[in-house]
């Protein structure tokens, strides 16, 4: 009895960054949205070539820096100015002190947006994943020395296994495979 193994893409080897950054211009120029470049260094201009724009990591980062901020400045001026109003050392209490207060300030507004910088990665990028689909591919051990592939993603809407192998092959990928899940 056969088992059914459900197809998660199509894959290619390219001999070269050159190579792989012409096919990355093709694929996108053909309008496919489910795929990915896989390289064993970061290559320049792979952004570009892949269509990606500019991270929307900058917004939760700025929002969790903002909310360290926000959380220094309640936390030292609340008590300061209006619970415990303490003259230590004939210091007043009154918003001359605030200088004293930036180094705690800027440690939490950091604090904050590393934690957030992290964590919105992590949901981002959907990891842990623990498994991907591309490992059970047997080239695909080359791509932390010296492979470059590409790969498509079957969920993809243009995705057809015949017509998709016919734009890997003449985009000058080699090893052309359908990779199971």
């Amino acid at each position: 009895m056969a088992e059914y193994r459900k197809v998660y893409g199509l894959g290619a080897e390219f001999d070269g960054v050159a190579s792989l950054m012409k096919a990355a211009e093709k694929i996108r120029d053909e309008g496919f949205s489910k795929w990915d470049v896989h390289t064993p260094f970061p290559v320049h201009g792979m952004d570009k070539a892949m269509g990606l724009g500019k991270s929307w990591l900058s917004a939760p980062v700025f929002i969790g820096g903002a909310a360290g901020t926000l959380t220094a400045v309640l936390l030292e001026c609340i008590p300061s100015f209006s619970l415990y109003k303490v003259i230590v050392h004939g210091k007043p209490f009154d918003w001359r002190t605030i200088p004293a207060f930036f180094p705690i300030m800027f440690e939490l507004t950091i604090l904050c947006a590393a934690f957030t910088t992290v964590f919105s990665l992590m949901i981002f990028c959907g990891l842990p994943k623990w498994y991907h689909p591309v490992f059970n591919w047997e080239r695909f051990s080359r791509m932390t020395d010296d492979g470059f592939f590409l790969v498509i993603e079957a969920g993809d809407p243009k995705f057809s296994e015949s017509k998709t192998r016919a734009l890997l092959e003449g985009i000058g990928g080699a090893h052309v495979t359908l990779i199971h899940d």
